[in-house]
């Protein structure tokens, strides 16, 4: 009885193995239809792909590839004609057909019984992918649109990653030394990885853009894909890399603003000034036309209290551009927190003589500011700290008039 109950069961294997080699022939046959029944060839393939006798025959994967690569084909021609494709179902069965070439491929290097290997697949499966890369970008930027950013990213890192598959392991792309529509669409996997969020998979895109090298393009500055590397490494607080970026970023573009600001805060807020004058001074001698940088280095100064080396290189910075409201404001603003200081001195001490004399240097130091105020506010009658600085300098200098006006326009700045 026992033998009788195995020989069914073995008997049901057979037939069922056979149906599925059946099914694997009748997907082939229906891709042969004018048109063909997509669905139906995917339902046939389907069984095959799991059942034991041929999950492990590359032409199982190989059909289940030509059945995905068909629909997307059969959409692309409507779109080449001019019709309206569905690009769900277009750029869906794209992302299908890899994965089942690249098994398909692996299977077809399994050696025979004779232990060789003959590929019956491979040359097939490899133009099927060479001819498909392209397409990749355009699935990327429907998916972006769409905010499906997770396969926005795998759909432009793909693009980048195939010429490197095993698949085309010895064969050649003619690609040129550094491929700018390679770099460009890895800047976008960096994007849509950062929107999804995958920081480190961000981190991992624009780092190798810097480490394949770099060709201005029309797309994005190379300054960019510094800023986006830095501002990853921030959000995973890696704040060695961040640092890092910064100041590599700063001594390629020492006059971008991002790198600048950015090198401020890491001096002040880490109180490393001596560091940062050296690396500003390295600047300004590679970089010796850049008022910026003199404006930076100032302002590092006057970050580490040394209010006079701060006015020289603020002075040297408005000097050489005397309209940037900006620099004018930073010496303003020098001067006129000496004033302040100077002026809480004096109400702490009690001498009457010593208080009226810093009483007096608070002046002095008003009045020195107040010309850079004014100018930027001649300059921006809006600018806030104009406005506030100046009010606050015609209140100390009893200039009663200029101070109602600069009160008033406080007053309406605040409401």
């Amino acid at each position: 009885m026992k033998k009788i109950v195995f020989t069914g069961v073995l008997s049901f294997l057979v037939v069922f193995s056979f149906g599925q080699k059946k099914s694997v022939s009748a997907a082939k046959n229906e891709l042969k239809n004018t048109p063909p029944n997509i669905t139906e060839a995917r339902n046939q393939i389907k069984g095959a792909l799991t059942d034991p006798e041929t999950a492990n025959d590359a032409e199982t994967w190989f059909v289940a590839g030509q059945v995905e690569n068909k629909q997307f084909d059969d959409q692309r021609a409507l779109e080449i004609l001019g019709k309206k494709p569905d690009e769900a179902v277009m750029y869906g069965a794209l992302q299908n057909t890899l994965p089942y070439f690249l098994k398909a491929a692996d299977l077809d290097q399994v050696p025979d019984a004779k232990g060789k290997i003959k590929p019956r697949f491979t040359k097939d499966i490899r133009a099927n992918v060479r001819a498909n890369r392209p397409f990749y970008i355009n699935a990327g930027l429907f998916a972006y649109e769409k905010k499906d950013y997770k396969q926005a990213y795998e759909d432009f890192k793909l693009y980048g990653d195939i010429p490197d598959l095993d698949l085309f392991k010895g064969e050649k792309w003619d690609l040129p030394p550094v491929d700018t529509t390679d770099l460009q669409i890895r800047y976008y996997a960096g994007l849509a990885a950062s929107l999804i969020p995958d920081h480190q998979a961000a981190i991992n895109m624009f780092s190798g853009i810097i480490n394949k090298g770099y060709t201005q393009n029309a797309v994005f500055k190379e300054s960019d894909v510094y800023q986006r590397l830095s501002y990853e490494y921030n959000q995973v607080k890696d704040s060695t890399n961040f640092e890092r970026v910064i100041k590599e970023g700063f001594t390629k573009f020492p006059g971008d603003e991002y790198y600048v600001s950015n090198l401020i805060n890491l001096s002040i807020n880490s109180g490393k000034f001596s560091e940062a004058i050296d690396y500003l001074n390295k600047a300004i001698a590679q970089h010796p036309e850049d008022a910026q940088l003199y404006d930076v280095l100032g302002q590092v100064y006057e970050a580490d209290k040394n209010t006079d080396d701060a006015l020289k290189y603020m002075k040297k910075a408005s000097d050489m551009d005397p309209n940037n409201a900006d620099f004018l404001s930073h010496i303003g603003r020098v001067y006129f927190n000496l004033g302040v200081e100077k002026r809480k001195a004096a109400d702490d001490i009690s001498d009457a003589a010593q208080s009226k004399e810093v009483s007096g240097q608070a002046l002095d130091y008003f009045k020195q500011s107040m010309p850079y105020w004014e100018k930027v506010f001649q300059m921006d009658p809006k600018n806030t700290g104009a406005i506030f600085a100046l009010r606050s300098i015609y209140y100390n200098l009893s200039m009663n008039d200029k101070y109602e006006k600069m009160d008033a326009l406080y007053n309406s700045s605040e409401k």
